[in-house]
């Protein structure tokens, strides 16, 4: 297992060369890639997102692409279309930008339903059918789609079926004191966040060191006690009295696999019961919907899932 605890601090220390302060949010968006899943990233503008995505695709040697959502965007300008070609009388078909393999989705709340939806489709799919012929996607896509919490005006928020596509929602905050600080030396000494290679960022794991360290996650040994304890986290999560909705089956397998990937990253030879509430926050607080009542009194879906952290027992 120190293969795999190797190759996530070589990934988490390639990203800091430019991402600085984000600890956590680089560790659950590395957890999701290994699970296999994608990853809403959600923050205010100006806290690095789209640079945490590109300088994971560098330190990956994985192809970038970036499609920028909005209102007049339709499905063909992300999946791709057919081209009248008048020179040979003949269409030509040509792929879109999600043809990649790590997409920034940048905004995915600005563009109409119809667009997010061909989007997710792709994704639970890891196809697009163009002309009625199926293109696979390659095994390495994952998908990091932005959106502003605090910006609602001429938005589509993603219907709650559709969030739940995501494996997590990942939150990005503000640096702490000192770390902008060092934000702010970087600068002053001139780096180019723009310029990865010249900013020293390099590809430090392979496609098939990636494929092994999924292979050693979906493979970790779980206990049965472990197991029962993501159930009764889901299966609490419905009976939460300021819920409306809570997680699904889908929700507890994807949690699993998320504390699967966190403890491979990490080097240990099982899953424990800590893999699973680390994991617990980024995974679940996409998928409760309030009451009205806990809404007007200030709650937040992450208030519900340190509710359910609290309220079930921990196996020992």
């Amino acid at each position: 297992m120190n293969r795999e605890l190797a190759a996530a601090a070589r990934l988490e220390g390639e990203i800091g060369k430019v991402v600085v302060g984000q600890r956590r949010p680089v560790a659950e968006l590395l957890a999701a890639l290994v699970a296999g899943g994608h990853v809403l990233l959600e923050g205010v503008p100006g806290l690095a997102k789209t640079l945490l995505a590109k300088a994971l695709a560098r330190a990956l040697d994985l192809r970038f692409g970036r499609i920028q959502f909005t209102p007049d965007l339709m499905p063909g300008d992300i999946l791709g279309t057919s081209v009248y070609r008048p020179d040979h009388g003949t269409f030509e078909l040509r792929r879109g930008p999600i043809f990649t393999e790590v997409l920034l989705a940048d905004e995915v709340n600005r563009t109409p339903p119809k667009t997010q939806a061909a989007l997710l489709e792709a994704m639970e799919e890891r196809q697009v059918t163009l002309d009625g012929q199926r293109q696979p996607l390659p095994e390495t896509f994952f998908v990091i789609a932005t959106q502003n919490p605090v910006e609602y005006e001429g938005t589509y928020p993603l219907p709650e079926a559709q969030a739940d596509r995501f494996l997590m929602k990942v939150r990005v905050d503000y640096p702490a004191a000192a770390e902008e600080v060092e934000i702010l030396r970087r600068a002053a000494a001139g780096l180019d966040v723009h310029d990865l290679a010249a900013a020293g960022v390099s590809p430090v794991i392979s496609r098939e060191e990636l494929a092994a360290l999924r292979g050693a996650a979906r493979t970790l040994p779980v206990a049965p006690e472990v197991l029962e304890y993501v159930s009764r986290l889901v299966r609490a999560s419905r009976e939460l009295p300021r819920a409306r909705l809570g997680a699904s089956p889908r929700a507890g397998v994807g949690l699993l696999a998320a504390a699967r990937s966190r403890a491979a990253m990490a080097g240990a030879g099982w899953v424990s019961p800590e893999d699973v509430k680390a994991m617990a926050l980024p995974v679940l607080r996409h998928r409760f919907l309030l009451r009205p009542e806990a809404e007007l009194e200030g709650a937040t879906p992450d208030d519900l899932v340190q509710e359910l952290l609290d309220g079930v027992e921990v196996p020992r």
